[in-house]
């Protein structure tokens, strides 16, 4: 038996990276996964790899940054498995750049995606843990909370992250709600590789430069922070919560 059987998760940009990851490894430990994503259709194949592996999965269309988007994403999920224990907010963009040439846009974007998307799916997920007194928000926030040249929006927006987590910590704690957040550092995804592309790297030498700075001597892969978020959705880890995790390889 896994350690979720009988949970229901529902992972927002579960449709490739960490979401994609996480969807799986909550599927491997018995968790019945919502994958949300704005392309339903690149989640096909995380829902059929779930569902050979012998659990259910279903895909739904959700922008995050949308109220009833979200809501009508939830609702989905309720009605067809009947409950929604686990949330993992990790619908995410880039817009990097420099603070002088960031247009408004490129704030807007990000801060919707990553921020109001996070509170959105928080405030239509809870009203269902609360009645079960039993829930678990996980949000991906990020070594780049720190402060990252090239990154004031995405930045700004992970920091938000923990503030949100912090708070909701304290206000869904009695109802027998957890809410951590993950921090990611360098992890190898296809979004990491398009950002090297875009500036003119070569992506597997950029990894290699990484991997020299990291302690461990390896950059990150989707799953190490899906192992850290499967943890955090577990009833093990019920005496945690307001915490951030930094999975990292070591510290900065």
């Amino acid at each position: 038996m896994g350690k979720l059987d009988g949970r229901v998760a529902f992972v927002t940009g579960a449709g490739r990276g960490i979401g994609a990851a996480t969807a799986l490894r909550l599927a491997e430990d018995g968790a019945r996964v919502v994958l949300a994503d704005i392309d339903p259709e690149g989640c096909a194949q995380v829902v059929a790899e779930i569902e050979n592996a012998g659990s259910e999965a279903l895909a739904v269309s959700c922008n995050v940054a949308e109220k009833e988007a979200v809501e009508s994403a939830v609702q989905q999920t309720v009605e067809r498995f009947g409950r929604l224990d686990i949330l993992v907010n990790n619908a995410g963009v880039l817009r990097d750049n420099l603070l002088f040439k960031m247009s408004d846009d490129d704030w807007e974007t990000v801060m919707n995606v990553h921020l109001k998307g996070a509170f959105l799916c928080s405030r239509a997920a809870q009203a269902h843990m609360v009645k079960q007194k039993y829930g678990r928000i996980i949000s991906l926030s990020s070594t780049s909370a720190k402060g990252n040249r090239g990154q004031v929006n995405y930045s700004t927006a992970k920091a938000g992250l923990q503030g949100l987590t912090r708070t909701l910590a304290i206000e869904l704690g009695p109802f027998g709600i957890t809410a951590n957040a993950v921090a990611p550092g360098f992890i190898d995804t296809e979004m990491t590789r398009a950002t090297a592309r875009r500036q003119g790297l070569d992506p597997q030498q950029v990894i290699e430069m990484a991997s020299k700075t990291i302690p461990v001597r390896r950059v990150g892969q989707p799953r190490d922070v899906a192992n850290v978020i499967c943890f955090l959705a577990s009833e093990e880890s019920g005496y945690v919560s307001g915490q951030i995790i930094y999975v990292a390889g070591g510290p900065r």
